[in-house]
Protein backbone atom coordinates (compact mmCIF):
# COMPACT_ATOMS: atom_id res chain seq x y z
CA UNK A 1 0.00 0.00 0.00
CA UNK A 2 1.34 3.51 -0.71
CA UNK A 3 2.33 5.13 2.07
CA UNK A 4 0.76 8.58 0.98
CA UNK A 5 -2.66 6.69 1.30
CA UNK A 6 -1.77 6.16 5.23
CA UNK A 7 -1.17 9.55 5.65
CA UNK A 8 -4.72 11.08 3.68
CA UNK A 9 -7.40 9.75 6.62
CA UNK A 10 -5.23 11.86 9.77
CA UNK A 11 -5.72 14.76 7.47
CA UNK A 12 -9.41 14.58 6.69
CA UNK A 13 -9.60 14.07 11.23
CA UNK A 14 -7.40 16.92 11.65
CA UNK A 15 -9.91 19.11 9.59
CA UNK A 16 -12.62 17.92 11.39
CA UNK A 17 -12.03 18.29 14.57
CA UNK A 18 -10.89 22.14 13.64
CA UNK A 19 -14.70 22.00 12.02
CA UNK A 20 -15.87 21.12 15.58
CA UNK A 21 -13.60 23.86 17.66
CA UNK A 22 -14.55 26.52 15.16
CA UNK A 23 -18.95 25.62 15.28
CA UNK A 24 -18.26 25.17 19.19
CA UNK A 25 -16.53 29.14 19.64
CA UNK A 26 -19.65 29.97 17.25
CA UNK A 27 -22.12 28.58 19.52
CA UNK A 28 -20.33 30.30 23.01
CA UNK A 29 -20.45 33.93 21.40
CA UNK A 30 -23.87 33.33 20.69
CA UNK A 31 -24.33 32.37 24.12
CA UNK A 32 -22.90 34.92 25.48
CA UNK A 33 -24.71 37.28 23.10
CA UNK A 34 -27.96 36.09 24.33
CA UNK A 35 -27.17 36.00 27.69
CA UNK A 36 -26.38 39.58 27.76
CA UNK A 37 -29.80 40.10 25.74
CA UNK A 38 -31.37 38.61 28.03
CA UNK A 39 -29.83 40.59 31.11
CA UNK A 40 -30.43 43.90 29.39
CA UNK A 41 -34.14 42.71 28.73
CA UNK A 42 -34.63 41.79 32.49
CA UNK A 43 -33.09 45.34 33.76
CA UNK A 44 -35.49 46.89 31.39
CA UNK A 45 -38.37 45.03 32.54
CA UNK A 46 -37.72 45.79 36.09
CA UNK A 47 -37.37 49.75 35.37
CA UNK A 48 -40.72 50.00 33.21
CA UNK A 49 -42.19 47.82 36.12
CA UNK A 50 -41.83 50.76 38.66
CA UNK A 51 -42.78 53.23 36.36
CA UNK A 52 -45.89 51.21 35.80
CA UNK A 53 -46.68 51.07 39.68
CA UNK A 54 -45.50 55.42 40.02
CA UNK A 55 -48.08 55.88 37.11
CA UNK A 56 -50.57 53.55 39.04
CA UNK A 57 -50.44 55.46 42.45
CA UNK A 58 -50.81 59.36 40.52
CA UNK A 59 -53.81 57.84 38.45
CA UNK A 60 -55.34 56.42 41.45
CA UNK A 61 -54.91 59.86 43.27
CA UNK A 62 -56.18 61.70 40.28
CA UNK A 63 -59.59 59.78 40.38
CA UNK A 64 -59.57 60.46 44.36
CA UNK A 65 -58.94 64.26 43.22
CA UNK A 66 -62.06 64.14 40.89
CA UNK A 67 -64.32 62.22 42.55
CA UNK A 68 -63.95 64.66 45.92
CA UNK A 69 -64.89 67.55 43.38
CA UNK A 70 -67.39 66.31 41.43
CA UNK A 71 -68.97 65.09 44.75
CA UNK A 72 -68.77 68.31 46.38
CA UNK A 73 -69.91 70.19 43.12
CA UNK A 74 -72.91 67.96 43.07
CA UNK A 75 -73.97 69.11 46.71
CA UNK A 76 -74.08 72.23 45.64
CA UNK A 77 -75.95 72.20 42.90
CA UNK A 78 -78.05 70.17 44.80
CA UNK A 79 -78.63 72.90 47.70
CA UNK A 80 -79.09 75.41 45.17
CA UNK A 81 -82.07 73.98 43.39
CA UNK A 82 -83.37 73.01 46.99
CA UNK A 83 -83.38 76.35 47.60
CA UNK A 84 -84.88 77.67 44.54
CA UNK A 85 -87.75 74.85 44.73
CA UNK A 86 -87.49 73.33 42.03
CA UNK A 87 -86.71 69.28 41.59
CA UNK A 88 -87.24 68.46 38.02
CA UNK A 89 -83.58 70.34 37.80
CA UNK A 90 -82.28 67.96 40.17
CA UNK A 91 -83.80 65.04 38.58
CA UNK A 92 -82.70 65.92 35.24
CA UNK A 93 -78.84 66.07 36.06
CA UNK A 94 -76.85 63.18 35.09
CA UNK A 95 -74.76 61.48 38.22
CA UNK A 96 -71.03 61.12 37.51
CA UNK A 97 -70.11 57.73 38.59
CA UNK A 98 -66.06 56.53 38.46
CA UNK A 99 -65.63 53.01 39.48
CA UNK A 100 -63.25 52.79 42.48
CA UNK A 101 -59.37 51.21 42.00
CA UNK A 102 -59.03 48.33 43.39
CA UNK A 103 -55.01 49.33 44.82
CA UNK A 104 -54.58 45.09 45.80
CA UNK A 105 -54.64 44.13 42.33
CA UNK A 106 -51.57 45.17 41.33
CA UNK A 107 -48.79 42.52 40.86
CA UNK A 108 -46.30 43.15 44.54
CA UNK A 109 -43.34 43.74 43.04
CA UNK A 110 -40.51 45.64 44.87
CA UNK A 111 -39.68 48.77 43.03
CA UNK A 112 -36.45 48.42 41.01
CA UNK A 113 -34.79 50.68 39.23
CA UNK A 114 -32.31 50.81 36.63
CA UNK A 115 -29.37 50.92 39.47
CA UNK A 116 -29.69 48.31 42.22
CA UNK A 117 -29.19 45.42 42.39
CA UNK A 118 -31.15 42.82 43.93
CA UNK A 119 -34.52 43.70 45.09
CA UNK A 120 -35.29 46.47 47.20
CA UNK A 121 -37.80 46.93 50.51
CA UNK A 122 -40.68 48.79 49.31
CA UNK A 123 -41.96 51.50 51.44
CA UNK A 124 -44.36 51.02 53.69
CA UNK A 125 -45.00 54.60 55.49
CA UNK A 126 -46.27 58.17 54.44
CA UNK A 127 -43.44 58.48 51.97
CA UNK A 128 -45.42 56.26 49.72
CA UNK A 129 -48.40 58.93 50.33
CA UNK A 130 -46.44 61.70 49.88
CA UNK A 131 -45.35 60.17 46.12
CA UNK A 132 -48.75 59.46 44.91
CA UNK A 133 -49.62 62.93 45.89
CA UNK A 134 -46.53 64.79 43.45
CA UNK A 135 -46.92 63.59 40.41
CA UNK A 136 -43.82 65.99 39.22
CA UNK A 137 -41.43 63.46 41.12
CA UNK A 138 -41.56 60.68 38.84
CA UNK A 139 -38.73 59.75 36.12
CA UNK A 140 -38.87 60.34 32.51
CA UNK A 141 -39.39 56.46 30.79
CA UNK A 142 -36.82 57.45 27.75
CA UNK A 143 -33.54 56.52 27.71
CA UNK A 144 -30.77 59.03 27.19
CA UNK A 145 -29.70 57.89 24.21
CA UNK A 146 -33.46 57.98 22.79
CA UNK A 147 -34.32 61.28 20.41
CA UNK A 148 -37.62 61.58 22.51
CA UNK A 149 -37.15 62.74 25.55
CA UNK A 150 -39.08 64.00 28.84
CA UNK A 151 -38.53 67.83 28.81
CA UNK A 152 -38.04 68.81 32.60
CA UNK A 153 -40.88 71.27 33.01
CA UNK A 154 -40.12 74.22 34.30
CA UNK A 155 -42.07 76.22 37.17
CA UNK A 156 -44.25 78.97 36.72
CA UNK A 157 -42.69 82.24 36.99
CA UNK A 158 -44.09 83.66 40.78
CA UNK A 159 -43.52 87.78 41.73
CA UNK A 160 -41.56 86.85 45.18
CA UNK A 161 -39.69 90.02 45.29
CA UNK A 162 -42.48 92.39 46.40
CA UNK A 163 -42.80 89.89 49.63
CA UNK A 164 -38.91 90.10 50.54
CA UNK A 165 -38.56 91.92 53.79
CA UNK A 166 -41.81 92.84 54.07
CA UNK A 167 -42.92 90.63 57.35
CA UNK A 168 -42.03 90.81 60.93
CA UNK A 169 -41.92 87.32 61.49
CA UNK A 170 -41.01 83.75 59.93
CA UNK A 171 -42.46 80.52 59.08
CA UNK A 172 -40.80 77.98 61.68
CA UNK A 173 -40.60 74.23 60.77
CA UNK A 174 -41.32 71.53 63.19
CA UNK A 175 -38.50 68.58 62.65
CA UNK A 176 -38.13 65.47 64.10
CA UNK A 177 -35.00 64.11 65.37
CA UNK A 178 -32.24 63.72 62.93
CA UNK A 179 -31.68 60.24 61.94
CA UNK A 180 -27.97 59.77 61.24
CA UNK A 181 -27.21 57.08 58.59
CA UNK A 182 -23.28 56.56 57.79
CA UNK A 183 -22.18 58.35 54.33
CA UNK A 184 -20.39 55.06 53.46
CA UNK A 185 -16.56 57.47 52.86
CA UNK A 186 -13.96 56.98 54.23
CA UNK A 187 -12.76 60.70 53.48
CA UNK A 188 -14.60 63.89 54.17
CA UNK A 189 -18.01 64.35 51.76
CA UNK A 190 -17.43 67.21 49.10
CA UNK A 191 -20.80 67.59 47.22
CA UNK A 192 -24.48 66.87 47.83
CA UNK A 193 -27.15 67.12 44.75
CA UNK A 194 -30.90 65.93 44.81
CA UNK A 195 -31.82 64.04 41.05
CA UNK A 196 -33.67 66.50 39.62
CA UNK A 197 -36.62 64.46 37.88
CA UNK A 198 -37.06 62.52 41.23
CA UNK A 199 -35.63 64.33 44.29
CA UNK A 200 -35.89 60.63 46.57
CA UNK A 201 -32.76 60.05 44.86
CA UNK A 202 -29.43 62.20 45.49
CA UNK A 203 -25.77 62.23 45.19
CA UNK A 204 -22.85 62.07 47.34
CA UNK A 205 -19.17 62.82 46.55
CA UNK A 206 -16.24 62.39 48.83
CA UNK A 207 -12.31 63.71 48.64
CA UNK A 208 -11.62 59.73 47.76
CA UNK A 209 -12.97 60.38 44.01
CA UNK A 210 -16.00 57.94 44.98
CA UNK A 211 -19.62 59.18 44.09
CA UNK A 212 -22.64 57.52 46.21
CA UNK A 213 -25.70 57.32 44.67
CA UNK A 214 -28.91 57.38 47.30
CA UNK A 215 -32.32 57.06 47.22
CA UNK A 216 -35.00 57.59 50.49
CA UNK A 217 -36.89 55.25 51.89
CA UNK A 218 -38.96 54.65 54.81
CA UNK A 219 -37.40 52.35 57.37
CA UNK A 220 -40.44 51.93 60.19
CA UNK A 221 -41.36 55.76 61.64
CA UNK A 222 -37.94 56.87 61.04
CA UNK A 223 -36.70 57.77 57.31
CA UNK A 224 -34.00 56.18 55.78
CA UNK A 225 -31.53 56.07 52.97
CA UNK A 226 -30.83 52.78 50.66
CA UNK A 227 -27.56 52.82 49.07
CA UNK A 228 -28.08 52.14 45.53
CA UNK A 229 -24.59 52.39 44.12
CA UNK A 230 -21.11 53.46 44.46
CA UNK A 231 -19.23 54.82 41.81
CA UNK A 232 -15.36 55.38 41.73
CA UNK A 233 -15.32 58.60 39.48
CA UNK A 234 -11.47 58.94 40.80
CA UNK A 235 -8.46 59.67 37.73
CA UNK A 236 -5.91 57.47 39.23
CA UNK A 237 -2.86 58.15 37.75
CA UNK A 238 -3.09 62.01 38.64
CA UNK A 239 -5.10 61.26 42.39
CA UNK A 240 -8.04 63.98 41.76
CA UNK A 241 -11.58 63.72 42.45
CA UNK A 242 -14.55 65.35 41.66
CA UNK A 243 -14.64 69.10 43.07
CA UNK A 244 -18.38 69.70 41.91
CA UNK A 245 -20.74 67.74 40.34
CA UNK A 246 -24.09 68.48 38.50
CA UNK A 247 -26.71 66.01 37.24
CA UNK A 248 -28.00 66.41 33.38
CA UNK A 249 -32.04 67.32 33.64
CA UNK A 250 -33.30 63.79 32.28
CA UNK A 251 -32.12 62.90 35.71
CA UNK A 252 -29.63 59.61 34.05
CA UNK A 253 -25.95 61.14 34.07
CA UNK A 254 -23.55 62.99 36.17
CA UNK A 255 -20.94 65.35 35.26
CA UNK A 256 -17.84 65.56 37.54
CA UNK A 257 -15.49 68.44 37.45
CA UNK A 258 -11.80 68.41 38.34
CA UNK A 259 -8.67 70.28 38.77
CA UNK A 260 -7.09 71.38 35.54
CA UNK A 261 -3.51 71.30 37.35
CA UNK A 262 -0.65 68.10 36.26
CA UNK A 263 -2.94 67.84 33.07
CA UNK A 264 -5.11 64.82 33.24
CA UNK A 265 -8.89 65.18 32.22
CA UNK A 266 -11.02 68.04 33.41
CA UNK A 267 -14.82 66.85 33.03
CA UNK A 268 -16.08 63.54 33.32
CA UNK A 269 -19.92 61.63 32.38
CA UNK A 270 -21.46 59.07 34.85
CA UNK A 271 -24.14 57.38 32.98
CA UNK A 272 -26.03 55.70 35.67
CA UNK A 273 -28.12 53.20 32.79
CA UNK A 274 -24.68 51.85 32.02
CA UNK A 275 -22.76 49.27 34.33
CA UNK A 276 -19.25 48.01 34.54
CA UNK A 277 -16.22 50.08 33.14
CA UNK A 278 -19.13 52.07 30.42
CA UNK A 279 -20.61 53.96 33.22
CA UNK A 280 -17.69 56.51 33.18
CA UNK A 281 -16.09 58.70 30.72
CA UNK A 282 -14.12 60.95 30.23
CA UNK A 283 -14.20 64.46 28.04
CA UNK A 284 -11.23 64.94 25.76
CA UNK A 285 -11.12 68.86 25.43
CA UNK A 286 -9.27 70.66 28.53
CA UNK A 287 -9.95 74.33 28.34
CA UNK A 288 -9.11 75.59 32.10
CA UNK A 289 -5.57 76.26 31.99
CA UNK A 290 -4.65 75.69 35.63
CA UNK A 291 -6.16 75.44 39.21
CA UNK A 292 -9.41 74.19 40.32
CA UNK A 293 -12.53 73.54 38.71
CA UNK A 294 -15.19 75.12 41.29
CA UNK A 295 -18.34 75.00 39.64
CA UNK A 296 -20.51 73.31 37.08
CA UNK A 297 -24.07 73.44 36.29
CA UNK A 298 -26.45 72.84 33.60
CA UNK A 299 -28.14 76.41 31.48
CA UNK A 300 -31.85 76.53 31.77
CA UNK A 301 -33.93 76.81 28.75
CA UNK A 302 -30.42 76.16 26.58
CA UNK A 303 -30.48 72.56 24.83
CA UNK A 304 -27.27 70.19 25.94
CA UNK A 305 -25.30 73.14 27.67
CA UNK A 306 -23.16 73.02 30.56
CA UNK A 307 -21.00 75.87 31.75
CA UNK A 308 -17.88 75.74 34.46
CA UNK A 309 -16.08 77.93 36.45
CA UNK A 310 -12.44 77.37 37.49
CA UNK A 311 -9.31 79.22 39.71
CA UNK A 312 -7.89 80.50 36.34
CA UNK A 313 -10.44 83.39 36.22
CA UNK A 314 -12.32 81.54 33.28
CA UNK A 315 -15.90 80.46 32.36
CA UNK A 316 -16.69 77.69 30.12
CA UNK A 317 -19.90 77.13 28.13
CA UNK A 318 -19.45 73.28 26.91
CA UNK A 319 -22.03 72.79 24.46
CA UNK A 320 -23.15 69.36 22.75
CA UNK A 321 -22.14 69.37 18.87
CA UNK A 322 -22.29 65.93 16.44
CA UNK A 323 -22.32 63.74 19.72
CA UNK A 324 -19.36 65.83 21.30
CA UNK A 325 -18.74 68.28 23.97
CA UNK A 326 -17.31 70.82 22.72
CA UNK A 327 -16.10 73.99 24.96
CA UNK A 328 -15.91 77.75 24.74
CA UNK A 329 -14.60 80.40 26.91
CA UNK A 330 -17.05 82.41 27.06
CA UNK A 331 -14.77 84.91 29.01
CA UNK A 332 -11.30 84.58 30.88
CA UNK A 333 -10.68 88.49 31.58
CA UNK A 334 -13.43 89.71 33.58
CA UNK A 335 -12.63 88.21 36.70
CA UNK A 336 -9.59 88.89 38.03
CA UNK A 337 -8.79 86.13 41.08
CA UNK A 338 -10.59 82.41 41.34
CA UNK A 339 -14.72 82.27 40.13
CA UNK A 340 -16.30 80.49 42.58
CA UNK A 341 -19.54 80.16 41.49
CA UNK A 342 -21.50 80.33 37.97
CA UNK A 343 -25.39 79.98 37.30
CA UNK A 344 -27.89 80.20 34.85
CA UNK A 345 -31.24 82.14 34.96
CA UNK A 346 -34.51 80.41 33.43
CA UNK A 347 -36.11 83.47 30.89
CA UNK A 348 -32.94 84.96 29.98
CA UNK A 349 -29.70 83.76 28.82
CA UNK A 350 -27.62 85.25 30.90
CA UNK A 351 -24.42 83.11 32.72
CA UNK A 352 -24.01 84.66 36.38
CA UNK A 353 -20.57 83.92 37.73
CA UNK A 354 -19.09 85.04 40.84
CA UNK A 355 -15.75 85.31 42.25
CA UNK A 356 -13.19 86.23 45.16
CA UNK A 357 -12.39 89.57 43.36
CA UNK A 358 -15.55 90.83 44.81
CA UNK A 359 -17.63 90.72 41.55
CA UNK A 360 -20.71 89.15 40.28
CA UNK A 361 -20.70 89.44 35.93
CA UNK A 362 -24.02 88.43 34.16
CA UNK A 363 -22.42 87.13 30.39
CA UNK A 364 -25.14 87.53 27.65
CA UNK A 365 -24.64 84.49 25.80
CA UNK A 366 -26.49 85.56 23.05
CA UNK A 367 -25.00 88.93 22.39
CA UNK A 368 -21.62 87.17 23.37
CA UNK A 369 -21.01 90.23 25.45
CA UNK A 370 -20.68 91.44 29.05
CA UNK A 371 -24.48 92.29 29.92
CA UNK A 372 -23.10 93.56 33.65
CA UNK A 373 -20.48 93.78 36.38
CA UNK A 374 -21.09 94.76 39.93
CA UNK A 375 -18.55 94.47 42.47
CA UNK A 376 -19.54 94.77 45.93
CA UNK A 377 -17.27 94.86 48.98
CA UNK A 378 -16.65 91.19 49.95
CA UNK A 379 -15.22 87.90 48.27
CA UNK A 380 -18.14 86.14 46.31
CA UNK A 381 -18.40 82.17 46.96
CA UNK A 382 -21.14 81.21 45.16
CA UNK A 383 -24.48 81.96 43.23
CA UNK A 384 -28.15 80.41 43.81
CA UNK A 385 -30.78 81.34 41.17
CA UNK A 386 -34.40 81.42 42.83
CA UNK A 387 -36.44 78.14 41.69
CA UNK A 388 -39.67 79.94 41.57
CA UNK A 389 -38.65 84.13 40.57
CA UNK A 390 -36.56 84.02 37.43
CA UNK A 391 -35.73 87.62 38.41
CA UNK A 392 -34.29 86.76 41.87
CA UNK A 393 -30.81 85.22 42.98
CA UNK A 394 -28.79 84.90 45.95
CA UNK A 395 -25.20 85.62 46.06
CA UNK A 396 -23.22 83.69 49.51
CA UNK A 397 -20.14 86.07 50.64
CA UNK A 398 -17.45 85.96 53.12
CA UNK A 399 -18.83 88.49 55.28
CA UNK A 400 -19.70 87.16 58.77
CA UNK A 401 -22.98 88.27 60.13
CA UNK A 402 -23.99 89.25 56.31
CA UNK A 403 -23.22 85.88 54.67
CA UNK A 404 -26.38 85.94 52.19
CA UNK A 405 -27.47 88.56 49.85
CA UNK A 406 -30.31 88.84 47.50
CA UNK A 407 -30.73 90.78 43.91
CA UNK A 408 -32.73 91.65 41.68
CA UNK A 409 -31.41 90.96 37.90
CA UNK A 410 -33.27 93.73 36.93
CA UNK A 411 -31.87 96.31 38.61
CA UNK A 412 -28.66 95.09 38.34
CA UNK A 413 -26.75 96.69 41.78
CA UNK A 414 -29.52 96.71 44.07
CA UNK A 415 -29.26 94.36 46.59
CA UNK A 416 -32.80 94.54 48.15
CA UNK A 417 -32.18 92.02 51.46
CA UNK A 418 -29.44 91.15 53.33
CA UNK A 419 -29.25 88.44 56.38
CA UNK A 420 -26.36 85.76 58.09
CA UNK A 421 -25.45 83.99 61.06
CA UNK A 422 -22.19 84.26 63.43
CA UNK A 423 -20.18 81.51 64.09
CA UNK A 424 -17.74 80.44 66.92
CA UNK A 425 -14.63 80.54 64.37
CA UNK A 426 -13.75 83.53 62.39
CA UNK A 427 -12.45 80.96 59.50
CA UNK A 428 -14.40 81.05 56.27
CA UNK A 429 -14.70 77.53 53.85
CA UNK A 430 -15.55 77.83 50.16
CA UNK A 431 -17.13 74.19 51.16
CA UNK A 432 -20.60 76.04 53.03
CA UNK A 433 -23.16 76.15 50.59
CA UNK A 434 -26.85 76.69 50.70
CA UNK A 435 -30.78 75.41 48.42
CA UNK A 436 -33.41 76.57 48.21
CA UNK A 437 -36.79 75.17 49.24
CA UNK A 438 -39.53 74.89 46.06
CA UNK A 439 -41.25 77.39 47.25
CA UNK A 440 -38.59 79.96 46.74
CA UNK A 441 -39.65 81.40 49.91
CA UNK A 442 -36.73 79.78 52.67
CA UNK A 443 -32.90 79.14 52.23
CA UNK A 444 -31.01 76.87 53.82
CA UNK A 445 -27.52 76.64 54.93
CA UNK A 446 -24.74 75.06 56.09
CA UNK A 447 -21.91 76.19 59.10
CA UNK A 448 -19.11 75.34 60.26
CA UNK A 449 -20.78 75.03 63.43
CA UNK A 450 -22.62 71.17 63.91
CA UNK A 451 -25.74 73.48 63.14
CA UNK A 452 -28.38 73.91 59.74
CA UNK A 453 -29.52 77.78 59.51
CA UNK A 454 -32.92 78.46 58.09
CA UNK A 455 -33.85 82.02 56.91
CA UNK A 456 -37.12 82.92 55.83
CA UNK A 457 -36.97 85.78 52.98
CA UNK A 458 -40.58 87.27 53.83
CA UNK A 459 -38.88 88.25 57.06
CA UNK A 460 -37.30 91.49 57.63
CA UNK A 461 -34.62 89.86 60.45
CA UNK A 462 -31.03 90.03 59.77
CA UNK A 463 -30.10 86.29 61.62
CA UNK A 464 -31.68 83.41 60.74
CA UNK A 465 -35.43 82.41 61.35
CA UNK A 466 -34.76 78.66 62.32
CA UNK A 467 -31.77 76.66 63.74
CA UNK A 468 -31.20 73.29 63.83
CA UNK A 469 -28.85 71.63 65.98
CA UNK A 470 -27.41 68.92 63.88
CA UNK A 471 -24.21 66.65 63.18
CA UNK A 472 -21.00 66.43 65.29
CA UNK A 473 -18.91 68.99 63.38
CA UNK A 474 -19.37 71.38 60.47
CA UNK A 475 -22.48 71.30 57.66
CA UNK A 476 -21.52 71.74 54.25
CA UNK A 477 -25.12 71.59 53.18
CA UNK A 478 -28.95 70.50 53.37
CA UNK A 479 -31.02 70.27 50.31
CA UNK A 480 -34.77 70.27 50.92
CA UNK A 481 -37.40 67.56 49.18
CA UNK A 482 -40.52 68.68 47.20
CA UNK A 483 -41.79 64.62 47.30
CA UNK A 484 -41.30 64.04 50.62
CA UNK A 485 -41.42 66.55 54.16
CA UNK A 486 -37.64 65.88 54.48
CA UNK A 487 -34.46 67.80 54.40
CA UNK A 488 -31.16 66.14 53.64
CA UNK A 489 -27.45 67.41 54.67
CA UNK A 490 -23.98 66.29 54.76
CA UNK A 491 -21.17 66.81 57.58
CA UNK A 492 -17.57 66.71 58.04
CA UNK A 493 -18.54 63.87 60.51
CA UNK A 494 -18.93 61.61 57.63
CA UNK A 495 -22.69 61.05 58.21
CA UNK A 496 -26.04 62.16 56.50
CA UNK A 497 -28.35 63.73 58.06
CA UNK A 498 -32.44 62.92 57.26
CA UNK A 499 -34.39 65.50 58.70
CA UNK A 500 -38.15 64.63 58.54
CA UNK A 501 -40.81 67.74 58.96
CA UNK A 502 -43.62 66.59 60.93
Amino acid sequence: MDSRSLKRPKLEVVSRNNGVEEGKEDLESLVIHHTSEVQHLKKQVSFYQSELEEAEKRLVAAQLKLRRRSSSSELQAGNQIAGNGSSSGASSRPQLLIPSVDRSSKTPMAAKGPLLIGSTPKPTSRFNAEDSRVGSSSRPTASLGSQTRHKIEQKDHKDLIPGVGNCSSARLFNFAPMAGIPSRHNRKIRCLEANPTDDRMFVTSALNGTVNIWKLQADGSKPNALLLSTIDCEIPERKKWPEDLAWHPNGEMLFCAYGADGGGPQVSTVDLKATGKDRVSFLDKKPHLKGTINSIIFLHGIDMCFATGGSDHAVILWKRRNGFWKPKVLHQNQHSSTVKGVASLQHMKILLSVGLDKKIIGFDILADKCGFQHQINHQCMSVLPNPCDVNLYMVQTSEHGRQLRLYDIRSREREIHTFGWKQSSESKSGLISQSWSHDGWHLSSGSLDPAIHLFDIRCNGKGPSQTIHAHQRRVFKAIWHQSIPLMTSVSSDHNIGLHEME
